[in-house]
């Protein structure tokens, strides 16, 4: 009996300590307020999304932003950009970034992140956050796909999803839409490589009389 009592304590103990690590690894988000940011936030850009997260490696800060090359009257040029702090300290640091554009175009330019794709993951339950962003871009002056990537962050970890998004040219015939994995994706997690083809199949088709009314593609 003298020897099952300590053992029946340190079971108690693992078991507590257990459920404390499941807890304390636990992935939470929360949007924050512009006018709050921490000064060491830079970024370029007017902010679309502000959220604060905190996963396993601690508290982050992601921000989206967009500008603009304008000419006259006439949009040249678009950029997207993504940053993530993280807490160290009591200093934030930059922990990665994205950027992507088109500029210097001289026919009809398009470019924006998807609404309603930005999200904060935790789908293989490591308690490492998964950032997720996926967006457009185009130069073009037709009824042709615009360029549409997937891009996830784990950490510092990049994976990216490219291709084009799926136009319709005439009555009966569509045009685009495939895309493929980067090597990060493809040594991934399925789950992950399934997350981004659900975000795909959503959000792929590109209808112009609705998104681009008047033959305008910005």
């Amino acid at each position: 009996m003298k020897t099952l009592l300590p053992l029946a304590a340190l079971i108690i103990l693992l078991a507590s300590c257990s459920s404390q690590n499941t807890e304390a690894t636990k992935v939470t988000s929360s949007k924050i307020d512009t006018a709050t940011l921490p000064k060491d936030i830079k970024h370029k850009g007017g902010i679309d999304t502000a959220i604060k997260y905190t996963d396993n490696e601690g508290e982050h800060i992601l921000i989206t932003s967009e500008d603009a090359d304008i000419d006259g009257d006439r949009l040249t040029g678009v950029y997207l950009y993504a940053y993530c702090y993280k807490l160290t300290g009591d200093k934030w640091r930059p922990e990665w970034h994205m950027s992507d554009m088109v500029n210097q175009c001289q026919e009809d330019v398009a470019g924006d992140f998807l609404p309603g794709t930005f999200a904060i993951t935790d789908l293989n339950h490591d308690g490492k956050a998964e950032v997720w962003l996926m967006y457009r871009l185009a130069c073009r002056g037709d009824v042709s796909p615009s360029d549409m990537k997937v891009i996830m962050h784990e950490g510092s970890k990049k994976y990216a999803m490219r291709g084009g998004s799926k136009v319709k040219v005439n009555a009966t015939d569509y045009y685009g839409g495939d895309y493929k994995f980067d090597d990060a994706f493809q040594k991934a997690p399925a789950i992950f490589r399934q997350h981004a083809q659900q975000l795909w199949e959503k959000n792929k088709n590109e209808n112009f009389d609705v998104e681009h009314p008047n033959g305008k593609f910005n």
